[in-house]
């Protein structure tokens, strides 16, 4: 009875750290037991929110039975590459997941499966200029990160791509800033021409 107390009194205790300081990345690379693809080629570029990018996902045949049991759902992220990184504090690769901004855009959340996984993602119009590599978390019931797996390798040197963001201006807009300049310059002359045969009128009399 004793020793099922204390048992019980280091899993709460482990909980409690786990909230309290949250998951470090670190203490995940024991774990990373997902096998990710993506569809994108080294050095591709894609433009944010026109293409579109298939992800998939599977547990890596190799680990021990039953290395999965604690995994519930899988949330795959779109991860800045260290070259997009630097001189970029909001995009900073922070030890502890909750400040970790490496992975700020997310691609979707599925139930967990250890084969068949596959989504296909257009990028969103919200995605800036950057390079990229795709990164899966498992997470446990309490949606706690326990494993990962991820497209390039520990260094995040491999397997990059780029997104080129949208540049804000549309050809409708263009279209109709060239219309609304020629017709300010052909009333301007307008003006005149008017202005200059009242005074020439004025004149005559």
């Amino acid at each position: 009875m004793g020793n099922q107390g204390f048992l019980l009194a280091s899993a709460l205790f482990c909980c409690l750290v786990a909230a309290c300081y949250g998951v470090t990345f670190s203490s995940l690379q024991g774990q990373k037991t997902l096998v990710v693809t993506a569809s994108p080629t080294n050095g591709q570029a894609l433009k944010a929110g026109k293409d579109s990018i298939t992800v998939t996902w599977s547990l890596n045949t190799t680990v021990a039975p039953g290395t999965d049991s604690a995994y519930k759902t899988v949330a795959v992220k779109l991860c800045y590459a260290p070259v997009s990184q630097k001189d970029r504090g909001w995009r900073k690769t922070v030890d502890d997941l909750k400040k970790d901004k490496t992975c700020s855009h997310d691609i979707v959340t599925r139930p967990y499966s250890p084969s068949g996984n596959t989504y296909t993602w257009t990028v969103a119009r919200d995605v800036p200029t950057a390079t990229y590599f795709v990164r899966a978390y498992a997470e446990n019931a309490e949606l706690v990160e326990v494993a990962f797996g991820q497209t390039t390798d520990s260094n995040k040197t491999t397997n990059l791509f780029q997104v080129q963001a949208i540049s804000g201006r549309h050809a409708s807009l263009d279209i109709s800033s060239i219309c609304f300049s020629a017709f300010s310059i052909v009333s301007l002359f307008g003006f005149f021409f008017m202005e200059k045969r009242k005074a020439k009128a004025a004149q005559q009399k």
